[in-house]
């Protein structure tokens, strides 16, 4: 295939001995959080094709293996070489297989492919045409109705992607990816408490979920007022995210501050002046600040 315009990673999953692994691994990759693409190893090596530059995350599983994860950054349309050492798990006795689940025939493999690429670049009209043709082809695929859903979230039509996720985490129990935009499908109609649940879930299945997953749960946990769970999972998606997400930094002060760890809140708050005082949230922070301070919760510096 020719990689044209288009980068491409080239993933060896090895074993402890440093050999390649012996079994078929199965490879996710996720941009910037999201998941775009998926396949098995052949030999220890698998090859992807990439939408564009940018943030990727790649994680592994296998039979008998602890999972594992890198992050890679994919700046021009190049091959980048990724090598991934899975440590066997005590005791165990796997040898074949890999997690299963059905199988898409070719046709129907290639609108999906060419769907997430679509989706990734933010192309909804591209992925729109790529994502019906999958759905023609393959109706009840959990991976289909995941693309479906995914689309659905992208144009904000909040309660249809509700209603396809439901159906893809009823297929197929083990769908980490459907389980997390299910849960932010239900936190972006303001569902709080029905989303923690499959968000829950989701980092259960895949415990390399995007800072997305993580953020989109401390939302949920803090109107639902847990706020020390709040806080936990607003640290997990910052430091996920690189800083490069103001408002969960705000989030993280906002459930500081309602945990009654106004130090650790006032220090989130001048971090955040500290990084993005041009932004218009910074005016709202300040201002926070300084109320903590006239009430006696900060110290004035």
């Amino acid at each position: 295939m020719s990689r044209g315009d288009r980068p491409e990673i080239s993933v060896t999953v090895r074993d402890s001995s440093g050999g390649e692994i012996s079994v078929p691994a199965m490879v996710k990759i996720y941009r910037s959080g999201v998941f775009t693409d998926q396949g098995a190893t052949r030999k220890g090596r698998v090859f992807f094709m990439l939408a564009g530059p940018g943030e990727y995350s790649v994680a592994v599983s296998a039979p008998g293996y602890e999972a594992g994860q890198k992050e890679v950054s994919v700046p021009v349309a190049l091959k980048s070489e990724v090598e991934i050492v899975l440590k066997r798990l005590p005791n165990s006795n796997e040898t074949t297989g890999v997690p299963g689940k059905p199988v898409l025939a070719p046709k129907a493999q290639e609108a999906f492919d060419k769907g997430l690429r679509a989706l990734s670049a933010d192309k909804l009209k591209d992925a729109d045409k790529y994502v019906s043709e999958a759905i023609k082809l393959a109706p009840g695929h959990p991976d289909v109705l995941y693309l479906q859903g995914v689309l659905d979230l992208k144009r904000r039509n909040f309660a249809d992607a509700q209603s396809v996720l439901e159906k893809a985490t009823q297929i197929d129990p083990t769908h980490g990816p459907a389980f997390a935009a299910l849960g932010m499908a239900l936190s972006d109609q303001g569902r709080y408490e029905a989303a923690i649940s499959p968000l829950e879930q989701s980092l259960k299945l895949d415990a390399h979920s995007g800072y997305e997953t993580h953020w989109t749960l401390a939302k949920a946990y803090y109107h639902q007022q847990q706020y020390d769970a709040a806080v936990k999972e607003s640290q997990i998606a910052l430091k996920g995210s690189n800083g490069k997400v103001p408002e969960i930094e705000l989030l993280l002060a906002q459930s500081l501050t309602a945990a009654g760890k106004y130090e650790d809140a006032g220090q989130a708050l001048r971090d955040f002046l500290k990084n993005h005082g041009d932004r218009p949230e910074a005016a709202t922070a300040r201002r926070w600040l300084e109320r903590l301070t006239a009430d006696g919760k900060l110290a004035k510096q």
